[in-house]
C-alpha cells in the first residue's frame, strides 16, 4: 500500500517531493480521482466541494497541475456496475480523498465497496488522504462533534467529554469510529490549530490514549508517508508519535 496521509493536502515542498515519490513520475503527468464524499454532511458542503475541485481550497491538491482528474462520488456507487467505475479506479495513479466528518466518509468506503477494492488494489493507486480522508484510511479513530454525527460509520462508543481550548473549556461528543483499515495506525490531523481548538497537543495525547495502535498527531505541514506498510513522518512543521 502505497499512501500520503495529511492534515491540509500538499501544503509544502517536502510533502510534494513524497508524493511525486510515490507516484514514480511527476504530477502533471500523472490521472487522479477526487473523492469529496466526507464534505457533505457540512453545511456549505457543496460549495466546498466545488472549491475543493477548482483548487481553491485551503488544503492544497486538485489543483497541483494533474493531468487528468476526475470524481468518484462514493455515494452513486452502490447503484451503479462495478464495470462503470472500478476500471477507473485502477487506471488512476492517484486516489484524492477529502476531508469532512470521517463517520460518514469510513461508512461510505464500506458501502460503496471502494475500501475493499483499495485492499485488493494494493499498488496501483496512491492514497492521498486530507484531513477526514486521512483519518478513514485507520483501522480506529477518534473524532469530536458538537452534536451527534449524522453518519454511522461503524461507531465504537461514544461520550460525551469536556475538551480545554485556548478560549476556555468546550462540551464535545468524542465518537470512537471504525475506518477502512488501509494503515496500521491512527491520525489526528490539525494539531494546534486555530479553527480546530480542541486539537492541541494535550487533548490529543487523551484521544491517542483510546486507539489500540500508534497515533500520529499532525499539523497542516507535515504528512504520514506509507509505502509498504512502513511509515515515514515528513514535516515542515510539528508532528507527535503517541505509542499504545
Amino acid at each position: 500500500m502505497r499512501a500520503l496521509l495529511t492534515s491540509s493536502g500538499v501544503s509544502n515542498d517536502s510533502i510534494r517531493d513524497a508524493l511525486v515519490g510515490l507516484l514514480g513520475k511527476p504530477i502533471e503527468e500523472a490521472g487522479a480521482l477526487i473523492v469529496l464524499t466526507g464534505i457533505y454532511p457540512f453545511p456549505g458542503g457543496p460549495a466546498m466541494a466545488w472549491k475543493a475541485i477548482a483548487g481553491e481550497g485551503a488544503a492544497s491538491l486538485a489543483g497541483l497541475g494533474w493531468k487528468s482528474l476526475g470524481i468518484l462520488e462514493l455515494t452513486v456507487l452502490p447503484h451503479i456496475d462495478e464495470a462503470a467505475w472500478v476500471p477507473a479506479v485502477r487506471e488512476a495513479d492517484a486516489l484524492l480523498v477529502w476531508g469532512g466528518d470521517p463517520l460518514f466518509l469510513a461508512e461510505w468506503m464500506r458501502r460503496s465497496g471502494l475500501g475493499g477494492l483499495l485492499h485488493a488494489l494494493r499498488d496501483e493507486a496512491v492514497y492521498v488522504g486530507v484531513s477526514a480522508g486521512a483519518i478513514a484510511a485507520t483501522s480506529t479513530f477518534v473524532e469530536t462533534y458538537v452534536e451527534p454525527p449524522r453518519g454511522n460509520g461503524g461507531p465504537l462508543e461514544s461520550e460525551n467529554v469536556v475538551f480545554g481550548t485556548p478560549d476556555g473549556d468546550v462540551d464535545r461528543i468524542l465518537v470512537t469510529g471504525q475506518g477502512a483499515g488501509l494503515v496500521d495506525f491512527a491520525v489526528i490531523p490539525h494539531l494546534d490549530h486555530e479553527h480546530h481548538p480542541d486539537a492541541s497537543l494535550a487533548n490529543a495525547e487523551k484521544w491517542a490514549a483510546r486507539i489500540p495502535a500508534p497515533t500520529y498527531a499532525i499539523d497542516d505541514q507535515t504528512a504520514i508517508c506509507v509505502v509498504d506498510g512502513v511509515a515515514r513522518v515528513v514535516s515542515e512543521g510539528n508532528w507527535k508519535l503517541f505509542q499504545p
